[in-house]
């Protein structure tokens, strides 16, 4: 164990990183990055952008949500981040009469700002490494299971301990390079949080699933929120008596553009890369993980998108719904092709090659790790599991995560009592607010259908009501179902919870009930199952990790993204996607008038004032030197899912955009940076302003940032 806490140390503190590939964690810029920084054109200091113990850079950076980054752009809390990222929320507030997802919203003052319930952001505070309170004490002779039982109960002591000496913030400690380090991040949580503005769909979410993942983009993907807080500037529940948060530290805005070549980088919160990955876990992905998800969930997704052209109702009940099932769906699609296409696996299993031979050419004494064993445990413990998790797949995509009416069945059979009748209505009722009884029967059909046919064992009511009661007639079966499940119709929900002790017998019989049972049952056994293989695969991929950091002791390495906070950069630039074919970096708005589709309106729709202002040339302030007005831009920084809503700062740390998306042809980044094609694509925040300003007349927004035009 000192042996592999040495050799991070080493790794992490004296060498000098690249640029392009890497999220790096933000302690360690001084001693790794910043010079390598300066000399591509950053013009801060490792202090100005992470401090211990004054303001800096990464204050004006939060989590947004549960999976997102935004960034705070003035003094009183003003927040910016994608659309797409606002969209689950936006969907929330918007109904038919007030359709905010189609016309979009813009207060005028901050009395008109609306609060959003449930969403939330969070500042982090500090970050400290805790490797050695962490694994210190864990035994070098220590098996995986007794292992983690040492690491979860120092995670608990240590957590418990930080809370107290930070009352009323989150504490999380989270692993990095395999469970071979930790650090603990202290976060401060906002929950009063209010919509300022959204431009509607037609332009945060301008080409749909055809141009997601795509370049050339024209997306004005961003919202705007506030963030609020009591009158001592803490967080606090939403109450009218709140003001707008007083931010200490807040992104300076841009006008100045960018060129081919320029410094970039861009703070925030990326979700999962899996850089390390081997390639027995490439083949089980390539093989079954992904080929089961892009079915599964374009069958739902066929669905859906048919009912919500169908109805304004059902297209905003689903619209979030869809939204985050296809942003998956097609990354899946992209993922698998860009890793064929550019032979990861082969590469992987060079790389494995390479690393065997050293692992068996070491002299091992008493004591020492073994990485002999890292390579064969993996390979052991994704073939166990890959005998798993087809069907474990199939109950989580096509009933769990499928199946709506599960989820109320689910919930409600669960409890013993409800001692909070208002409060489960109130709960269940915004459920109910964004579901389609017809919709979900439709699905549950289809996903009955697929899973039969798929699966290599069922969950049981298959065989004791599809097929014991209706012959095995499925379409008989979801009739049955949803005519006859109070959990289908929220009226008798709500009655039944007002009348729950004399209901209970009644709802632990009820068809949803019987099949969520079912389904949750077979689920749990499934997991069960996983739990050698898990094993096994942990223990092999820590000391896998931990082995490559020992036999490449000069190479720089950044840890796989786990959400927490880090830091990438590069350089503004072009990519030439294949023989003939060269990508400018920028797009602009007659990109937009030239992709206009009346054919596709859901898609590509201008609005009218959009095309006015085009035809005007009215871009004011926010038009380039060449009098264009730029919408979206490529980088070469390194970002994944969670870096959504990130800001992409220049040199002097001002904001000239927003992250949004990854490029088509490099969708295999996550398992292997591609230097050559991985582009990040930004929103351009002239287009923001510009949208703010000109196109919705919110110009009041503007007052309170700090723009620069230089």
């Amino acid at each position: 164990m000192k042996r592999i806490l040495a050799t991070l140390l080493a790794a992490c503190t004296v060498l000098t990183a690249a640029a392009d590939e890497g999220m790096w964690l933000l302690p360690y810029l001084k001693k790794m990055n910043i010079k390598d920084m300066k000399s591509k054109g950053c013009r801060l200091s490792a202090e100005e952008i992470y401090s211990v113990n004054s303001s800096s850079l990464k204050d004006a950076i939060v989590i947004f949500g549960g999976g997102c980054t935004g960034e705070v752009v003035s003094p009183e809390g003003l927040l910016f981040t994608n659309h797409h990222c606002g969209y689950g929320s936006i969907q929330e507030l918007s109904s038919v009469e007030h359709d905010y997802l189609k016309y979009g919203f813009w207060a005028q003052s901050n009395a008109e700002e609306i609060p959003a319930p449930g969403l939330k952001v969070r500042f982090v505070r500090s970050i400290s490494d805790v490797t050695a309170e962490i694994l210190g004490n864990v035994p070098s002779t220590a098996g995986e299971q007794e292992r983690r039982k040492i690491v979860s109960e120092n995670i608990n002591a240590l957590e418990a301990e930080m809370e107290k000496a930070n009352p009323g913030k989150e504490i999380w400690v989270r692993s990095f390079f395999g469970n071979n380090q930790y650090f603990a991040f202290v976060i401060e949580v906002f929950s009063d949080i209010r919509l300022v503005g959204t431009p509607p769909s037609s332009i945060g979410k301008f080409g749909g699933d055809t141009d997601n993942w795509m370049w050339p983009r024209h997306t004005g993907d961003f919202s705007v929120f506030r963030i609020y807080a009591d009158k001592d500037n803490h967080p606090a529940e939403y109450s009218p008596e709140n003001v707008p948060y007083k931010a200490e530290t807040y992104l300076k805005v841009s006008l100045g553009g960018y060129d081919e070549g320029d410094f970039a980088m861009v703070m925030g919160f990326p979700g999962t890369t899996t850089r390390f990955m081997t390639s027995y876990e490439i083949d089980e992905m390539l093989k079954v993980s992904n080929p089961n998800r892009i079915f599964i969930r374009g069958e739902r997704q066929d669905i859906l998108r048919k009912d919500m052209e169908a109805s304004d109702k059902v297209r905003i009940q689903y619209a979030s719904k869809y939204a985050g099932s296809s942003n998956y769906w097609k990354n899946s699609i992209g993922k698998s092709r860009g890793i064929e296409k550019l032979g990861v696996k082969a590469r992987k299993e060079a790389e494995e090659a390479v690393f065997q031979r050293w692992a068996d050419a070491r002299t091992y004494v008493e004591g020492d790790v073994d990485y002999r064993r890292a390579l064969p445990l993996v390979r052991e413990g994704v073939e166990a599991l890959a005998a798993v998790d087809h069907n474990r797949q199939y109950l989580a995509e096509a009933f769990i995560n499928a199946v709506e009416i599960l989820t109320p069945a689910r919930s409600l059979s669960m409890k013993s009592e409800i001692r909070d009748p208002a409060g489960s209505k109130e709960s269940l009722a915004g459920w109910y607010k964004d579901y389609n009884a017809p919709t979900d029967r439709k699905v549950a059909r289809r996903m009955l259908e697929i899973a039969r046919e798929n699966m290599t064992e069922l969950p049981s009511f298959y065989a004791e009501v599809v097929d014991k009661q209706f012959g095995g007639d499925i379409d008989a079966y979801v009739d049955y179902l949803y005519d006859n499940s109070i959990f289908a119709d929220e009226a008798a929900v709500m009655a039944a919870i007002d009348n729950f002790d004399a209901e209970k017998e009644r709802i632990a019989s009820d068809p949803a009930v019987v099949m969520a049972n079912s389904v949750m049952e077979m689920y749990r056994r499934l997991n069960g199952e996983r739990k050698e293989g898990q094993l096994k695969y942990d223990e092999g991929k820590r000391l896998y990790i931990a082995g490559l950091l020992e036999m490449y002791p000069d190479r720089a390495w950044a840890p796989d993204a786990n959400f927490t906070i880090r830091l990438t950069y590069g350089q503004v630039l072009p990519y030439d996607p294949c023989d003939g074919v060269k990508y400018n970096y920028y797009t602009t708005l007659k990109g937009v008038m030239e992709k206009e589709d009346p054919e596709n309106p859901m898609e590509f729709y201008v609005p009218e004032r959009l095309k006015e202002l085009y035809a005007a040339r009215d871009f004011g302030r926010y038009a380039n030197k060449r009098g264009e007005l730029p919408v979206a831009f490529l980088s070469n920084l390194d970002i994944t899912g969670g870096n959504s809503g990130s800001p992409i700062l220049n040199g002097r740390g001002e904001l000239i955009g927003l992250a949004f998306d990854g490029n088509w042809e490099a969708m295999s980044g996550d398992v292997a940076f591609e230097p050559e094609l991985q582009r990040c694509i930004g929103v351009d925040v002239r287009y923001v302003l510009f949208v703010i300003d000109k196109f919705a007349g919110a110009g009041w927004l503007l007052d309170e940032m700090d723009i620069v035009t230089k």
